[in-house]
């Protein structure tokens, strides 16, 4: 994978939307493209970036607004994480995985060359399907993380209530598991 580029592989017509597009315009293109995701270009300048998962936070956060009036440039992530074409396939896994994003923006001379996505690379090497593995546990283990934080969950031990061996949680004083907490 060292001799194989990013622009060998890459997507070289990504589907783009004008900054200016509202999100009901930015979900029926993804509907009818099939993609899940869109680049936001000025002039051929990667300006932002959009995805269904952005249209539904905004959905929820913004109910009240109608999504004919939000502009996708105004949900795009400030920072964008994205690649030059001459770097390797391998350098693209790996800035993947750092930023933890599927899919990365292709830039030559400050313009929009094509997108490179880890279907691009599987569908060339499938046997780097370990290394997206990894990519997902990475990802998966994050998201761990965080609902451990969100759930108060201090440590695994022996539950002070039923004396089963669970991951405890701080409850009214007492490290406690869950089904113990939520018999309570």
């Amino acid at each position: 994978m060292k001799k194989i580029f990013v622009s060998d592989i890459m997507t070289r017509d990504p589907v783009t939307i004008e900054p200016d597009a509202d999100l009901l315009e930015c979900a029926r293109k993804m509907v009818r493209k099939n993609v899940g995701s869109l680049l936001i270009v000025s002039k051929k300048r990667l300006v932002g970036f959009i995805s269904q998962r952005d249209i539904l936070w905004a959905l929820i956060k913004k109910s009240k607004e109608d999504l004919s009036k939000i502009k996708a440039i105004n949900i795009s992530p400030k920072k964008i994480a994205k690649i030059s074409p001459s770097r390797t396939i391998e350098e693209a896994l790996d800035k993947m995985k750092k930023v933890k994003f599927e899919r990365l923006p292709v830039i030559h001379d400050g313009e929009l060359a094509g997108m490179i996505t880890i279907r691009d690379i599987l569908n060339f090497k499938p046997e780097v399907y370990p290394e997206l593995d990894e990519f997902a546990k990475i990802r998966e283990e994050a998201k761990k993380r965080k609902r451990v934080q969100a759930t108060n969950i201090v440590s695994e031990g022996i539950c002070e209530e039923c004396g089963n061996r669970d991951y405890l949680l701080r409850f009214n004083g007492m490290l406690i598991c869950e089904s113990c907490r939520n018999s309570i």
